[in-house]
């Protein structure tokens, strides 16, 4: 590890986790998005980002929801799988789109897509999972945190 971000900005870190503990709790209600999805854009994303420590988080917490090894194996190809529903096909273009921001952007079209398969509240809430997602990895990235001893609650 470079440095440890979390002891030499731990009001940061606290800000950053309540907003973990508001998609939680979200997650639950009738306009979250379900956590295993949530999980599935959170592995995506860190793959765009190369985020070995947010990865490794991720893919075993999926694991532990039960997820299955070749749905987390076909992340990096799921344009070309039949594994995955519309639904989170959705989710994983808007998550890519709103990660890779300078290749494009977000069109109309991916909007629309989303808008068959999200409300309103739920697009919200999918939108602040992938910048916190990517926020994190940034950390990760930074500060090179010991990737392989995280273990799901």
């Amino acid at each position: 590890m470079r440095m440890n971000y979390q002891a030499a900005a731990p009001e940061a870190v606290k800000a950053m986790m309540a907003l973990e503990i508001y998609l939680a709790k979200q997650s639950k209600a009738e306009d979250g998005v379900d956590k295993p999805l949530m999980e599935l854009v959170k592995i995506r994303v860190s793959q765009l980002n190369k985020c070995a420590f947010c990865i490794d988080m991720h893919t075993k917490d999926a694991r532990a929801m039960g997820e299955t090894e070749q749905r987390i194996y076909a992340l990096n190809a799921w344009h070309e799988t039949p594994f995955f529903s519309a639904r989170e096909r959705a989710a994983l273009a808007w998550a890519e789109a709103n990660t890779l921001l300078p290749q494009g952007g977000v069109s109309d079209a991916l909007y629309q897509e989303l808008r068959q398969h999200f409300n309103e509240a739920q697009l919200t809430n999918l939108t602040l999972a992938v910048a916190i997602i990517n926020a994190w990895n940034r950390f990760g990235v930074s500060f090179a945190p010991d990737v392989g001893s995280y273990q799901p609650a």
